[in-house]
Parts: structure tokens; sequence; C-alpha cells
């Protein structure tokens, strides 16, 4: 049984992908400091280190304890507002994050890493699927600072041979379709976990954010994929480093955009409920458009996603929402 660490496996994100290597067979350890995730995520038969990946006496030891082969790293600040807000926060957490967890991995002899990225990295664009090799200029710092950690993950390998896949997710949203595991933080702000809110009257609104965007209807467009999905392209990565594959950046998205209009009617539609909307200006930081050309990821890991439905996309958060207290 290959041994993995995954950090951040609390999180939403990194619980339903650690529920998915479990079941893949692998053995999980997790290292999360649980500032934005939950214990009761972590799925059964992980093992649990509670700390922060800037320690890196402690990742080093918990690496050496498991000997463990390959880390799967999500730790890190994610909200583009903040990051304008609070610029140095993120370069900490999420670049300086990655420096120290390198060190360890040197140190560990770990053989291969996969990078939770984003298509934050690639910065304004008007039309057009974006593909790997697009243009890469992030137009805010939490963009930036998954880049600058993108540059120094591929430069680790010329010291010390560590490969890596590199996965720049585009937007991720829904939740476990077994109703198991789901967005829990409360504060968080993508869309279709606002629009579930709106949908259940937790918030009297749902705020649009810009209108005069150079598109069809005004809104603001994003590539959606299903967090079941996302989880499973994280083991095609694990399995194509196993397999000697070289270092490489994929996309991971469905090729398809939605605009925020064409979400909000989406939620109303499985919800039957229509919820009141207000229009408000620009947020920082956003960008009009971000729709992955995702050939090369398909094409790689051999991956045809199963989940690639808006409407169901909405169901499952909606479903995992009215569970939430």
């Amino acid at each position: 049984m290959t041994n993995l660490l995954v950090t951040g496996g609390a999180g939403y994100i990194g619980s339903h992908t650690c529920n998915a290597l479990r079941e893949a067979g692998y053995r999980v350890v997790i290292i999360d400091n649980l500032s934005s995730g939950y214990a009761e995520a972590i799925p059964v038969g992980c093992i649990f280190v509670e700390g922060d990946i800037r320690d890196t006496q402690l990742v080093k030891q918990t690496l050496a304890a498991n000997q463990i082969s390959g880390v799967v790293h999500f730790a890190a600040k994610i909200s583009v507002p903040e990051s304008v807000a609070h610029p140095l926060d993120y370069y900490d957490n999420n670049t300086t994050g990655v420096m120290h967890l390198l060190q360890a991995c040197k140190e560990a002899k770990v053989k291969y890493f996969v990078f939770s990225s984003t298509a934050a990295v690639y910065g304004e664009r008007q039309d057009g699927l974006i593909h790997e090799d697009s243009t890469v200029e992030p137009v805010n710092p939490y963009g930036a600072s998954k880049y600058f950690s993108e540059r120094i993950i591929k430069d680790v390998e010329k010291e010390f041979g560590l490969r890596s896949a590199i996965l720049r997710y585009f937007n991720v949203a829904g939740a476990s379709l077994k109703g198991n595991n789901g967005q829990r933080n409360s504060s968080a702000t993508h869309l279709i976990k606002m629009a579930s809110h709106a949908a259940l009257g937790k918030i009297p609104a749902l705020n649009v954010f810009g209108t005069d965007y150079l598109t069809a209807d005004g809104t603001a467009i994003r590539d959606y994929i299903h967090i079941e999905d996302l989880a499973e392209l994280h083991i095609k990565a694990i399995k194509y480093l196993e397999g000697g594959g070289a270092t490489d950046v994929f996309n991971c998205g469905y090729g398809r955009g939605y605009s925020v209009k064409e979400v909000i009617n989406s939620m109303k539609k499985v919800s039957g409920t229509d919820f009141k909307v207000t229009e408000t200006g620009r947020r920082p930081g956003d960008s009009a458009y971000s729709v992955a050309d995702v050939s090369k990821v398909k094409k790689v890991f051999h991956w045809t996603p199963r989940h690639a439905n808006l409407d169901m996309i909405c169901k499952s958060a909606l479903d995992w929402e009215k569970k939430l207290k």
C-alpha cells in the first residue's frame, strides 16, 4: 500500500480527495491546522496530524514516520477578495508554505508531488478556451501566490528530482453524491454555495458582483467542475507520476462556461425557489471569463468526467446545504 501525505485534508477539496484516495487503496496521512478545515470532514481510516505546513520539523517527522512516497498539497488560503485586502498573508501562507513543505520533502526523499493550483494564474480573459500554454498574468495576489509556488515546485526538480503534477482548478462546486460531505465553511463565498444559501433562505438575497462585463448577459463566466470529478483527477495525477510521468501542468475543468445568471437560473430551477437577487459592482481581482481547454488532461490521464451537468452540481450543493445547521 502506497503512503501519501495530504496537506489541507480536512478542507472541502482535500477531504473529498482523501476519501477517494482511501477508496482507491492508498494509506492517507493528513496534516491540517484546521484554520479553514473541519475535523469531522476527515474520512474514517485516515491518520490525522494537527499542525501547520510551515512547521518544517513537524512535516519532516510526519514524512519519516509514515514512509511517505508522495505528497498531495491542498493547504492554502483561497479567497480572491481577501488576497487583495491582505496580500502578505497569502504570500506567507501559500508561497512560503510551499517552500517549507518542499524543504521537508527534500530531506525525506519524497518521490512525487501533486499541487493544488488555480486558473487564477491566467489572469484576465474575455473569451476563448484557456490552455496550459496560455499567457500567465495573475491579476490578484491569490493567483500570484499560486503561480510563484508553481515556479518553485518546478525548480526543485532540478535540485533533487521531485516530479510533480500541477493541477490548475477552475471553479470547484457541488457536494458528494452520497450526501455525506460538502462545503462546510460558512464564510465561503463561492457562487453556487451562496446561491444555495439564498434558495434556502439562509441569506436575504444573492449578490451579483458586476453586470457590465463584456459577456452575453453582462455577468462573469466560469467553468464549474464537480468536486468528485476533481477528486478523481488527483488519483489520475498520482498514478501518472507513479508510472513515471514527467512534471507537467494540467487544467481541471469541463471546457464549458456558465455565466453568473445561468448559475442562478439553474439553482432556482433545482430548488423550485425564486430567491431574491441583488446586483452590485464588481469585486476587486475578479476576471470576466475563465473556461478551460481540458483536451490535455483528458488525453494524458485517460479521463472522462462523470458529473458535467450544471443542474446536478447545483442540486448536490443544495442537498448538502439542507443538512447543515
